[in-house]
């Protein structure tokens, strides 16, 4: 198994801005953690930027910048999107086929879509997936908090049966442990 840590949208505008997403500071210190461990074992480390021209976070905007507190490496690939799904026209893919990836460990923001919609993709497309249950977020919606929201998708995705692969949702310290 070959894996690598993909980081969803840990973008200034999603994280900084009040209010903030429900544990911001704790999640983006768990993906730290996570990306740290992924360059200690020479595993890449996949950081995912989500762009629309003509907003706050259009390519290269001050919204689009990565989290001031989100540790990077100039080794860290970089991939740009603009849809929820991480692999639709986007260099995920073969940037995964190329450095023979079959495994991903997925965390970031927002749990209720990008991180549900790359997760499901990934199982979909055969790849190894697992969710880091308590290293992804949202903001709190009308329906539900975000605290609510990441518990309700961490356990769909992981009791999701037909999926080629079962999706696995395991806390960070299960993953630094490995």
């Amino acid at each position: 198994m070959t894996q690598a840590i993909v980081v969803i949208d840990v973008q200034r505008i999603c994280f900084e801005p009040e209010p903030h997403p429900f544990e911001a500071d704790e999640v983006v210190s768990r993906i730290n953690q996570l990306t740290r461990w992924a360059r200690a074992r020479s595993l890449p480390v996949i950081l995912i930027q989500h762009e629309a021209p003509g907003t706050e976070i259009a390519y290269n905007s001050e919204g689009w910048q990565l989290h001031r507190d989100l540790e990077t490496s100039d080794d860290d690939v970089l991939v740009r999107k603009t849809t929820p799904d991480s692999f639709h026209d986007t260099a995920l893919q073969s940037t995964l086929e190329r450095l023979g990836i079959d495994h991903l460990i997925i965390c970031g923001y927002a749990t209720d879509f990008c991180v549900d919609t790359t997760t499901r993709r990934a199982a979909v497309l055969g790849y190894g997936v697992t969710l880091v249950a308590d290293a992804h977020t949202t903001h709190d919606k009308p329906y539900a908090s975000g605290a609510l929201i990441r518990e309700h998708h961490t356990s769909v995705l992981s009791w999701a049966e037909s999926f080629p692969v079962r999706i696995q949702a395991v806390p960070t310290a299960e993953v630094i442990a490995r």
